[in-house]
């Protein structure tokens, strides 16, 4: 029966396009997304307020959340297990906690400048920290738990690294004028690149320009965000190309974040404007997928 589902649910894949069902309203830039309990939170680029939370069926705007002290925020993720969510500060390079009503916020610093969160199997936050090619994990505490440093020395510029349950990590890279850009598979103690996705920066459907986001469903397919290609890619488990499930024509300007509700077969697509050097205005585009 398992082995029936997986054939079918690459059969579906094969076909999926994602299909925009709803985009919520134009705002400050974007610059998170995360789905936690029937609600979508999306973070903005602003002094306060920064956590607007969405009910992910009528996607009325239920309430605002501020993040404390400062802006800098980056990048946001949820945890069901404990009912909050995490916010990355840049300017900081600390994380946030936040329960789903604004209470008891709680922080810890990273050491490293964050570009990256994810909320593993274990129910520990995975911290992805770029310029130093770093994944973090932390406890619910905010303790350092292990700190694993990529092999592939060509392998700069991560952005983000989540963790399968097998405990192996996806990861995706790519900056600029960096001479790889894809999505690596590597081993659960951080030493092996196991298999991999891209390479030299491109448009073609083996290629990447800024691959900055990863997300993962319940059968480890893989949606890239392709930041500069504007588009999100669809990987099988091996890293194996599937389609496109977001084209250009879907989105009006860049992806910089997504999140993928499993449940809800729904993926939130943050969609922002860069104009003269910088990000202008964002929005979030809901796709079924």
């Amino acid at each position: 029966m398992n082995l029936l589902n997986s054939v079918l649910r690459w059969a579906c894949y094969l076909c999926t396009v994602g299909q925009v069902v709803h985009t919520l309203s134009e705002g400050e830039p974007v610059v998170g997304v995360t789905s936690l309990a029937g609600e979508v939170y999306v973070l903005r680029d602003k002094e306060r307020d920064q956590v607007e939370v969405y009910d992910a069926i009528s996607y009325c705007l239920q309430r605002r959340l501020t993040v404390p002290n400062r802006r800098g925020c980056i990048e946001i993720t949820s945890c069901s297990h404990n009912r909050c969510v995490y916010v990355a500060n840049d300017d900081d390079c600390c994380v946030h906690g936040l329960g789903v009503e604004g209470t008891g916020t709680t922080w810890w610093c990273v050491n490293d400048k964050p570009s990256g969160l994810w909320v593993n199997a274990a129910h520990n936050l995975l911290v992805t920290c770029r310029h130093v090619r770093k994944i973090k994990e932390f406890s619910t505490h905010g303790k350092l738990l292990r700190e694993l440093t990529l092999p592939d020395h060509r392998v700069i510029n991560l952005w983000h690294a989540i963790q399968l349950t097998s405990g192996q990590f996806i990861a995706c890279n790519g900056n600029a004028d960096d001479a790889v850009h894809g999505v690596r598979k590597i081993s659960d103690d951080g030493r092996q690149v196991l298999q991999s996705h891209g390479g030299q920066p491109g448009s073609a459907t083996a290629q990447y320009n800024w691959p900055v986001r990863l997300a993962v469903d319940d059968n480890e397919f893989v949606f890239v965000t392709d930041l500069l290609n504007r588009r999100v890619t669809l990987l099988s488990p091996t890293l194996g190309y599937i389609r496109q499930v977001v084209a250009s024509d879907d989105l009006k300007w860049y992806p910089r974040r997504l999140c993928l509700d499993i449940q809800r077969r729904r993926l939130y697509v943050a969609d922002n404007e860069w104009k003269n050097g910088t990000y202008t205005a964002g929005r979030v585009v809901v796709f079924s997928v």
